[in-house]
């Protein structure tokens, strides 16, 4: 039985944690890793293969589909994360699944608010209240602190020009 190298993002734990398993991996050989990782899962968390609209609970002898090298695993309590985007005088909310990346959202936003692709082009989401600018490929979930399955963002200039006086 050959193996693949996944990756694995776990709620309320810092980092990713890198894991072997079987090609038909099933949850009850992912909680496996998990505890040997030091990571127990509880029976409430869900399981998400990368962006996928639906989750893995319950069978743990059932395997866990879409699995392939490489891919991201995200185990957390979500089953969609409400994320707010706000631009200019407009806002926005959409519901997530928790491994889609802030690029996808992006994306999202852009195409909600009719942006032009140039405009869209100098235009960053910012984590609203603050300066930090979440890197495009962070998942949702890693955004959602504590027990809220939700995010806020706002759509603002990556650089803001002023011309000559």
């Amino acid at each position: 039985m050959s193996k693949l190298i996944v990756f694995v993002h776990v709620y309320g734990r810092p980092g990713l944690i890198e894991a072997e398993l079987s090609n038909n991996a099933t949850l009850a050989e992912l909680q496996e890793v998990l505890r040997a990782a030091g990571a127990p899962v509880d029976p409430d968390m869900l399981v998400f293969v990368e962006a996928d609209e639906h989750h893995h609970q319950g069978d743990s002898h059932r395997p866990i589909g879409g699995l392939r090298r490489g891919c991201h695993i995200h185990i957390t309590r979500c089953r969609r994360i409400k994320t707010t985007i706000n631009f200019q005088q407009h806002s926005a909310e959409h519901e997530f699944p928790p491994g889609v990346r802030v690029r996808a959202v992006k994306e999202w936003a852009v195409h909600q608010f009719k942006m032009a692709p140039q405009d869209a082009a100098e235009h960053v989401l910012q984590l609203c209240g603050s300066t930090e600018r979440p890197a495009s490929d962070t998942p949702l979930q890693q955004l959602a602190h504590g027990q809220r399955c939700s995010v806020c963002f706002d759509l603002v200039p990556e650089k803001r020009v002023e011309g000559c006086q």
